[in-house]
């Protein structure tokens, strides 16, 4: 969430000097970076922009050990921060909002009681059952830009998107939805900027959150924030702070996800025009297949998620060969372990029809994404409209020309502007 500045080796190492990590040129193409880690310092000690010292895993085997380590927690409070790292590993603002409550900041048996209670949102049935009405939001989104004959994919398609579905999800009246497309849109456009604007609309969202989950207690729905309502009421111990810390979270890991998915998958597609070619092909054949299996390929080759969000030692331990510290943090950079030759064939080729493909790009163990199935609904229903609906899509700009969100966790892009012979059906 914060300008990108290069990091510097924060150990004595005999590795030869690494690459340079987190400036604009690597977050265009990180991937030869991570390609030399992967080779020369696979388990890398790291100073990042923002001045925490982490270990970053770079290889698949030790990218699953890791996710799945127990000793590994994911509640901040096993950091050993100095005073100027405090609050600079998580959500900007999020401590001060009082939103730490959520599954990406929690441990067993707190994390397994609140992922069960909200498990049932994400079940295939549910999410098959809200599918019509994604393919409705997204017609209607790209109905706003068809006769147009250009776009940019990212501000008025990708991006609005998951806000409007998620949305929906949780139970946000029609009417309250462009102020979380508002507040969304400042973690988007502050990507790159400081963590302060993001950070107030942290604030807004919470203190929105609470007051809609005041009202719901009176008026019950079918939606996400009721049945978490109902779960507290019904004795699981959830208290109205989990509550809303949860609402928080589902909205804030539920959009930007999705965004890049959609914006970095048609981008993989432009970059790959055989490829894209094969999936149109598919596509007027009346054929998912390809198309199932090429969301999780563009989640994979490009993923939206390039580093999982922080974990802590509990205690030391080993990995990769070298020693953790109690109180060390830790990255599993899931970008670098989706290309690792060690687990994927040809890894850096993008090949749609791709099928020995456990990526990590939702990731692994009790912390796997619950918004997977979702996610992936979403992916499929943007990029089967948009290549049938808009079969000449292409870019309108050269490729040099785009531009990355900075950051350290996701990996997006800023625009993506496109063209296409304009449509009025």
């Amino acid at each position: 969430m914060h300008e990108p500045t290069p990091a510097e080796p924060a150990d004595e190492t005999s590795s030869p000097q690494g690459p340079t990590l987190f400036d604009w040129e690597f977050a265009t193409d990180p991937y030869p970076a991570y390609a030399w880690l992967r080779e020369h310092s696979p388990v890398h000690r790291t100073k990042l922009p923002s001045g925490v010292e982490a270990w970053l895993v770079t290889r698949y085997a030790d990218a699953r050990q890791a996710l799945a380590d127990q000793r590994l927690s994911k509640n901040p409070a096993h950091h050993a921060e100095p005073a100027h790292a405090k609050g600079k590993t998580g959500i900007p603002g999020e401590r001060k909002a009082e939103l730490m409550t959520h599954l990406l900041n929690i441990d067993p048996p707190d994390h397994t009681r609140l992922r069960r209670l909200v498990s049932k949102a994400f079940t295939p049935r549910r999410v098959a059952e809200f599918a019509p009405r994604v393919q409705e939001l997204t017609d209607h989104l790209i109905d706003g830009f068809a006769a147009k004959g250009e776009a940019d994919l990212i501000h008025e398609f990708a991006f609005p998107l998951p806000i409007y579905a998620i949305c929906e999800m949780l139970g946000v009246p029609r009417e309250d939805q462009d102020d979380f497309r508002d507040w969304a849109g400042m973690m988007i456009r502050h990507g790159g900027g400081p963590r302060g604007g993001v950070a107030r609309s942290v604030k807004r969202m919470r203190t929105y959150l609470g007051e809609l989950i005041h009202r719901k207690r009176d008026d019950l729905g079918n939606d996400l924030i009721s049945d978490l309502i109902r779960a507290g009421d019904h004795g699981d111990h959830l208290t109205e702070a989990e509550a809303t810390a949860m609402a928080f979270i589902l909205l804030f890991a539920g959009f930007e996800t999705t965004v890049n998915l959609i914006g970095n998958g048609v981008h993989s597609l432009f970059m790959n025009p055989e490829q894209r070619e094969r999936l149109q092909v598919s596509l007027v054949a009346g054929e998912s297949g390809l198309l199932e299996t090429g969301v999780e390929e563009l989640l994979r080759y490009d993923g939206p998620v390039e580093l999982a969000t922080w974990r802590f030692a509990t205690e030391p331990l080993t990995l990769g060969g070298r020693d953790i510290a109690t109180g060390d943090p830790v990255l599993v950079v899931l970008a670098a372990a989706d290309r690792d030759p060690a687990r994927f064939a040809e890894p850096d080729t993008l090949d749609l029809s791709r099928s020995d493909n456990q990526h990590l790009g939702y990731g692994h163990g009790i912390h796997y994404c619950l918004g997977a199935p979702l996610a992936r609904l979403e992916g499929q229903t943007a990029l089967k409209s948009l290549l049938m609906r808009l079969p000449d899509l292409e870019l309108a700009v050269p490729p040099a020309d785009l531009r990355w969100r900075g950051g350290l966790i996701m990996r997006g892009l800023r625009t993506l502007p496109v063209r296409f012979t304009p449509r009025n059906d």
